[in-house]
């Protein structure tokens, strides 16, 4: 007879959150009462396997992969008690959770969810598909979250800052003027769209500030990758109706600089949304924070986009100096072709990408952007 399934253990590893202290009692009463009497200030505690120290528990649940879960185990629930529904946005301990009726619960998160052990900084994130226990009509819990795709991350103070998953789509804002465009910054939103195998699509707004023919060099380079441009003004209206068509039906995360105006873009695609908005800074060019947290807006047009906070830096996550050539669209044709198997593209010696930036096949400021990355402080 086959054990069922929906009682399989697995042994999971947890977070190390609680620890014995180290020493029970106070040191300077023990001293007064009994000096230096090494006898009385020896305890009983014992260290072993078991206990608060331990990482490792036995759960009800299966293996599942940590690189679309987030999590190694996917929990069993008792799934005749939950309801599956949508995480639209996260505030601090509480979340957002629609069903599919519309319905709209604010939601705490299961403490064993909590305690597994992952590299996140946050173990539910805008986007995920849960399962939760419906305490009243407007509250509930997480119990289990479904395995993701489509996510996308960066690296927050050694972790993963999962900002949205389940995406089809990353629409990488930019702006002409004011703040000024970063193409670096487009090219690593470009690496994380790639890991995640999500589609990119390149938005530069404010369009109407500058002359957009000054803007044709970098629009072919990423248009010969195969990557698709879009000019937009949010202020004047222009390009806005191409950007509806590449939005449409589909489930979009808006990400850039503050200051660039996604949430103004999103205003222009759906008046309806009203979303709060900012000027940027006349001093040093910088956007202020209008969106805090990434929240899922619907589309009238159908789809969803995400909005989320603006970033200036975004640290890669998860990916290595070795395969950041390969999530370039244009150096990945030659890297096959250097001398060296091991070959970083930087100061060998019969390097075909070297030799390609030479004679004029690659664009030299996408290869300085490759070098910046692959270097430690990069």
């Amino acid at each position: 007879m086959t054990s069922d399934p929906k009682k399989s253990k697995i042994r999971a590893k947890f977070r190390k959150n609680h620890q014995p202290r180290a020493r029970k009692g106070d040191l300077t009463r023990d001293y007064e009462e009994h000096g230096f009497d090494e006898e009385a200030t020896t305890y009983t505690e014992r260290i072993s396997g078991k206990g608060d120290l331990t990482r490792h528990k036995t759960i009800i649940g299966d293996h599942a992969d940590e690189n679309t879960s987030g999590f190694a185990v996917h929990l069993h629930v008792d799934e005749e008690h939950c309801l599956a529904g949508r995480v639209l946005s996260v505030h601090g301990l509480a979340s957002v959770v629609e069903t599919e009726d519309g319905q709209r619960f604010q939601c705490a998160t299961r403490q064993l969810l909590k305690s597994l052990s992952t590299d996140q900084r946050h173990v539910v994130a805008a986007g995920d598909r849960v399962l939760f226990r419906a305490e009243n009509e407007t509250e509930g819990l997480i119990e289990r979250i479904e395995p993701r795709h489509g996510v996308l991350s960066r690296t927050s103070k050694g972790r993963q800052h999962v900002i949205v998953t389940n995406v089809d789509q990353l629409l990488i804002v930019v702006s002409a003027a004011e703040p000024t465009l970063k193409p670096n910054l487009i090219d690593r939103f470009l690496i994380t769209a790639e890991k995640a195998g999500i589609r990119a699509v390149i938005c530069i707004n404010k369009i109407d500030l500058v002359d957009p023919a000054d803007f044709q060099p970098l629009i072919g380079v990423y248009g010969q990758m195969g990557y698709q441009v879009e000019l937009v003004s949010a202020e004047t209206g222009f390009g806005i109706e191409s950007l509806k068509q590449r939005l449409e039906g589909m489930e979009t995360v808006l990400a850039g600089q503050s200051g660039v105006g996604k949430s103004t873009i999103l205003n222009q695609v759906e008046p309806g949304l009203d979303l709060r908005v900012n000027e940027v800074s006349s001093d040093n060019q910088k956007g202020r924070h209008t969106t805090t947290a990434a929240v899922l807006l619907p589309l009238s047009i159908g789809g969803y986009v995400v909005d989320t906070p603006g970033i200036r830096q975004l640290e890669l996550w998860d990916v290595i100096p070795e395969e950041v050539a390969g999530y370039f669209r244009d150096l990945r044709p030659y890297i096959n072709h250097c001398r060296f198997p091991d070959c970083t593209h930087t100061h060998e010696t019969l390097c075909a990408v070297k030799d390609a930036v030479a004679d004029g096949l690659l664009d030299t400021r996408r290869y300085d952007s490759y070098c910046q990355l692959i270097t430690p402080e990069g």
